[in-house]
C-alpha cells in the first residue's frame, strides 16, 4: 500500500514536472489532440458545407449577375446614343470587339470540336449572323432612339411566346392541347401578345415622379415617335425569335458554341458595317474619341457579347434553357426601378401595365415548358437540383490529428485472450 502511495506522489510530480516545463501528461495531450481533432472536424465540415451551397447556387448567382449586365446596357447604350453616336456604326464596333474577345477562347477550347467549315455551313452561318446581329440588333437599338429602355427590356420577354409561336407552325413543338401544360403554353403566348399589344397602341397616362432624376444623362433626347419605334422592336423580336430557332438547328451541324459565336460575331460585324455604309455617307459616324462612346462599346463587347453569352452557355448546360430563360424579367425590373427613380425617365401606364402582363404570359408558358422537360427525364424523375446533389461526392474527412490518434491507438499493445 505504502508502495502504492509513493508511486502516485511520483506520478504526480511527474506531471507537476512536466507542465511546469510546458508539457502535459499523457492523458492531458490525449485529451486536447481529441479537442483539436473536434474542432478541426467541424471548422472543415462548415467549409464544405459553405462550399456545398456555393456551388448549389452557382447558376443563380451568375444569371442574376448577367442580367444586371444587360440592364447597364440599356443606359449605357441610350447615353451613348443621345451623345450622338450612330447605332449601326456601335452595332459594328461591338461585335468586332466581341469577336476578337471570344477568338482566343473559342480557338483553345474547342480545337478538337469545330467540324470543317464547307461552303454549304458558311452560308448558314451567314444567314444566321443576318438574323442574330445584321438585322435584328440594328433594328433593336435603333428602336432606342423612338421609345426607352423600359420598353425595349419588357418587349425582350415576348421572344418566348414568339419562339413557341414560330416552332409550332414549323412543327418543331409539339402542343397537345388537352394536357394542361398544352392549355398552359397556348394560354400564356396569348397573354403575352396581349401585352406586346398594350405597350404598342396603348401608351396611356404618365407616372408622376416623387423627386428629380439623381444621375442626369446629357443631350437626353425626347421619344417622338413611339409606334415606329414599337414597330421596329416588334420587328427585331420576331426576327430574335427566327435567329433561336435556326441556333438550335446549326449547332447540330456545328457543335462549337464558342466558334460559332465567335463567326456570328466577325461575319455579322461585316453585315452591319455594310449596311451602315450603304445609309450613313458621312465618315464623321465612324469616329469614336474616348468619351461615353468608347466605353458603351468595350462594355457591350467585351460584358455582353463574350461574358454573358459564356454565363448562360454554362447556365443552359447545367440547368436547361427554362432555367436561364425565367430570369429574363430581372433585367425588365431593374430597368425601369432605375430609369424612374435613378434617371427621373417617364415612365407611362402603358408601358407598367403591358409589362406586367407580359411577364405574367411568360411564367404561364414557362411552366408548360416545363412539363415538356418532365417528359423527356421520363422514368428517371430526376429534377436539375436532384442531378447536382448526385454530382457531390461524399466526402469522409480525416484531420492530421485524428491520424495521429489513430497511429498512437495502433501502436498499443492489443490484450491477447488465455
Amino acid at each position: 500500500m505504502e508502495l502504492r502511495r509513493s508511486y502516485l506522489r511520483s506520478s504526480d510530480s511527474l506531471g507537476m514536472f512536466l507542465a511546469s516545463n510546458g508539457e502535459a501528461p499523457p492523458q492531458c495531450r490525449r485529451e486536447k489532440v481529441q479537442r483539436l481533432g473536434a474542432q478541426s472536424r467541424a471548422m472543415t465540415l462548415k467549409a464544405c458545407a459553405s462550399g456545398v451551397i456555393f456551388r448549389r447556387f452557382k447558376p443563380h448567382l451568375l444569371m442574376v449577375a448577367a442580367q444586371m449586365g444587360y440592364t447597364f446596357l440599356y443606359f449605357i447604350t441610350e447615353a451613348s446614343f443621345n451623345h450622338g453616336m450612330n447605332p449601326h456604326v456601335y452595332i459594328t464596333y461591338r461585335h468586332i470587339v466581341g469577336g476578337l474577345v471570344m477568338l482566343p477562347f473559342a480557338y483553345f477550347l474547342e480545337r478538337n470540336l469545330r467540324p470543317k467549315l464547307t461552303l454549304a455551313l458558311f452560308v448558314e452561318i451567314f444567314v444566321l449572323s443576318l438574323l442574330g446581329v445584321g438585322l435584328t440588333l440594328n433594328m433593336y437599338f435603333a428602336s432606342l432612339r423612338y421609345t426607352s429602355p423600359v420598353f425595349l427590356s419588357s418587349m425582350v420577354n415576348t421572344i418566348a411566346s414568339l419562339t413557341f409561336i414560330i416552332a409550332v407552325t414549323l412543327r418543331m413543338e409539339v402542343l397537345d392541347v388537352r394536357n394542361p401544360r398544352g392549355l398552359a403554353k397556348v394560354l400564356g403566348t396569348l397573354v403575352s401578345l396581349a401585352g406586346v399589344m398594350t405597350m404598342t397602341l396603348y401608351k396611356g397616362p404618365m407616372a408622376r415622379n416623387l423627386w428629380g432624376a439623381l444621375v442626369h444623362i446629357h443631350g437626353n433626347s425626347i421619344h417622338e415617335n413611339w409606334l415606329k419605334g414599337s414597330i421596329l422592336t416588334v420587328a427585331s423580336c420576331i426576327t430574335w425569335s427566327i435567329w433561336y430557332i435556326m441556333q438550335a438547328i446549326t449547332l447540330k451541324k456545328y457543335p462549337a458554341p464558342l466558334s460559332l459565336t465567335t463567326w456570328m460575331s466577325f461575319v455579322g460585324a461585316a453585315q452591319s458595317a455594310a449596311f451602315t455604309v450603304f445609309i450613313e455617307h458621312e465618315p464623321a459616324a465612324w469616329t469614336i474619341g474616348f468619351n461615353i462612346d468608347l466605353w458603351s462599346t468595350i462594355y457591350a463587347g467585351v460584358v455582353c457579347s463574350g461574358l454573358i453569352i459564356y454565363i448562360q452557355l454554362w447556365c443552359t448546360e447545367e440547368k436547361g434553357p427554362v432555367f436561364v430563360t425565367m430570369f429574363n424579367p430581372l433585367s425588365t425590373i431593374m430597368v425601369a426601378v432605375l430609369a424612374y427613380f435613378v434617371l427621373g425617365e417617364k415612365l407611362y401606364m402603358g408601358s407598367i401595365l403591358g409589362g406586367v402582363i407580359v411577364i405574367i404570359g411568360l411564367y404561364i408558358l414557362l411552366w408548360g415548358k416545363e412539363g415538356d422537360q418532365e417528359v423527356c427525364v421520363g422514368p428517371q424523375k430526376q429534377s436539375y437540383l436532384s442531378y447536382d446533389e448526385q454530382k457531390e461526392p461524399n466526402i469522409q474527412i480525416i484531420t492530421s490529428v485524428e491520424m495521429e490518434i489513430h497511429k498512437r491507438d495502433s501502436q498499443k499493445p492489443k490484450p491477447t485472450s488465455k
